[in-house]
């Protein structure tokens, strides 16, 4: 029997508030077994990223047509109640009849239909009124806006400006480019948007040098292009980062926190799969995902191993690049994984502290005369300029290369990539 593309989103959101899971893992681990249709798949796809990245949003509306608490109503409820009120608000092309009655449908093939007619009544009177939001100039207009705690908004606007944080935030939301790196060891950017063209997908330039993005396609492994090692998947500012730190054929280069090992490849193909990428992870698990896709790319001067970035390890030689791509909030990739948005501000404390002794540990590899870049996937300052600033101020045998981009933020609204922070250091003795 067919799946109903709403009924599988209801079971997969319900599954990632059981769990406390990412959305994109449960979708890549039951979707492409759903047997639907391709154009349902992106249904679903948009029902779960979207429900969950405007979920704050979602539930002040709930809240204005409810007697008690979203927390009184049962889960199951709660996210039936989230799933047709998205669609009413966010997706022009159902109509809001269709919303209503297919809500009310999922009541009852999920054993909620004692709930029908509150699901009923709360939709109808959203679909009468509208997107409603706090007043303009409150506190609360741009969290519920853009569906941001107030605590990060807040942040936000302290260090880059109300007109940034709105623009960054509605960068946000919505559908992410999926970035590709070309195998320049294997191929060409030109051959290779010609292979992936008689695939079927679309394919354009991407914002930097033998980068594509890719539109139209189903699972990437599906691909025999993908499969052959013609390319591996990577943000902009992914690729950015591994050109600052600029990795020359015949180097030794180390990657701190390589998994799953973009940036190692990158660095690969960057030296010509000439000299030695050391790739490491604490998970064993982890480091065996970057052996498999180095293997895939054809890339056999990396070398990939357990180790943990915050222990230094005498038994390892010294390198003429190091790459320190820390644990972080994650806050500059909330596009992608949108639950992230929702953790409490609690969760940045300690990782300053955690960041700093990776650095410190990481610069004891490096030669001197070599290149260090530290770099994080988070906006958050104090775990960006701040970590630099405190690791220079006690190691002077560290400075900022020389260059307007040795300190280097990006944005999505800016850049058309994920937020990113690198900062390039030199070790001069």
């Amino acid at each position: 029997m067919k799946e109903n593309p709403r009924r599988l989103a209801f079971d997969i959101l319900f599954k990632i508030e059981k769990d406390n899971a990412y959305s994109n893992l449960i979708l890549d681990a039951l979707l492409p077994s759903s047997g639907l249709e391709a154009r349902d798949k992106a249904f679903v796809s948009a029902l779960i990223y979207g429900v969950t990245e405007r979920r704050l949003t979602i539930d002040y509306q709930l809240a204005l047509y409810l007697d008690k608490p979203l927390k009184k109503l049962k889960p199951q409820v709660l996210i039936i109640l989230r799933l047709g009120m998205y669609q009413l608000l966010f997706m022009d092309k159902i109509p809001d009849s269709a919303c209503v009655n297919e809500s009310v449908k999922l009541t009852k093939s999920c054993g909620c239909a004692y709930a029908s007619s509150l699901v009923n009544a709360v939709l109808r009177k959203c679909a009468k009124n509208g997107l409603v939001l706090p007043k303009e100039d409150s506190p609360d207009y741009i969290s519920v806006r853009y569906s941001c705690p107030l605590w990060l908004c807040e942040k936000w606007i302290n260090e880059y400006g109300l007109d940034d944080t709105k623009a960054l935030l509605d960068a946000s939301n919505g559908c992410v480019d999926t970035v590709i790196r070309v195998n320049t060891v294997k191929t060409d950017t030109d051959t290779l948007k010609a292979m992936l063209g008689k695939e079927g997908v679309s394919v354009f330039d991407g914002y930097v040098p033998d980068s594509l993005i890719l539109k139209d396609f189903g699972a990437l492994e599906t691909l025999k292009s993908f499969r052959d090692g013609f390319f591996h998947v990577q943000d902009t500012a992914s690729q950015l980062c591994v050109k600052a730190l600029n990795p020359l054929p015949g180097q030794t280069v180390f990657d701190v926190c390589s998994a799953p090992g973009g940036k190692a490849f990158t660095a690969a193909q960057l030296m010509k799969n000439c000299g030695k990428v050391l790739a490491f992870d604490i998970y064993e698990h982890r480091a065996k995902l970057i052996e498999k896709g180095a293997k895939r790319l054809g890339l056999g001067m990396i070398s990939a191993d357990v180790g943990d970035a915050a222990v230094f390890n005498p038994e390892l030689p010294q390198a003429d690049r190091v790459l320190c791509d820390v644990p972080c909030s994650g806050l500059g990739i909330i596009r992608r994984k949108p639950e992230i948005r929702y953790k409490g501000q609690e969760s940045l404390k300690g990782l300053p502290d955690i960041q700093l002794q990776i650095l410190k540990t990481a610069s004891g590899y490096l030669k001197i005369g070599g290149r260090l870049v530290y770099s994080t996937c988070t906006l958050n300052r104090d775990e960006n300029e701040a970590v630099v600033h405190r690791f220079l101020s006690e190691n002077s045998s560290f400075v900022l290369a020389d260059g307007n981009d040795s300190m280097l933020t990006l944005m999505p609204h800016k850049n058309n990539s994920d937020g990113f922070f690198i900062a390039v250091l030199e070790r001069i003795r």
